[in-house]
C-alpha cells in the first residue's frame, strides 16, 4: 500500500486551541487507525525549539490513494477547529533499511 507524509504546521496562536482539542485529535487518529482504510504507521507533535510547544503535526501513512489521506484531514478535529494551517501531503517511498556490517 502506498505511503503518505501528513506535514500539518499550526496557524500563528493557535497553542491553547490545539491543547483544549487535543484529547479529541488523539481519540480520532485512534479510532482512524482501528477503522481504516487509513493506517497511521507514526504521528507525533512538531515541536518549536524549545523541545515543549507544538507547532504542528507530522504522520506517516499507509493509504490506498491520496483521496483517502485528504479525507482523513478534512475530519480530522485540528481541520474542523482551524488549528492547523498549511497541511503538505507528500507520497513516501520507504526504503528498506540498511543491513549493518558485520563486527569480527
Amino acid at each position: 500500500m502506498p505511503m503518505y507524509i501528513l506535514h500539518a504546521i499550526d496557524r500563528p496562536g493557535m497553542l491553547q486551541r490545539r491543547l483544549e482539542f487535543y484529547a479529541e485529535h488523539r481519540a480520532f487518529l485512534d479510532k482512524r487507525d482501528e477503522a481504516g482504510p487509513v493506517y497511521i504507521v507514526m504521528s507525533g507533535p512538531l515541536q518549536a525549539d524549545d523541545g515543549k510547544t507544538m507547532t504542528g503535526s507530522l504522520l506517516l501513512l499507509e493509504a490506498p490513494d491520496r483521496e483517502a489521506v485528504e479525507r482523513l484531514v478534512a475530519d480530522d478535529p485540528f481541520t474542523r477547529e482551524e488549528i492547523w494551517g498549511e497541511v503538505l501531503i507528500s507520497r513516501f517511498f520507504r526504503r528498506p533499511r540498511p543491513v549493518p556490517p558485520t563486527t569480527r
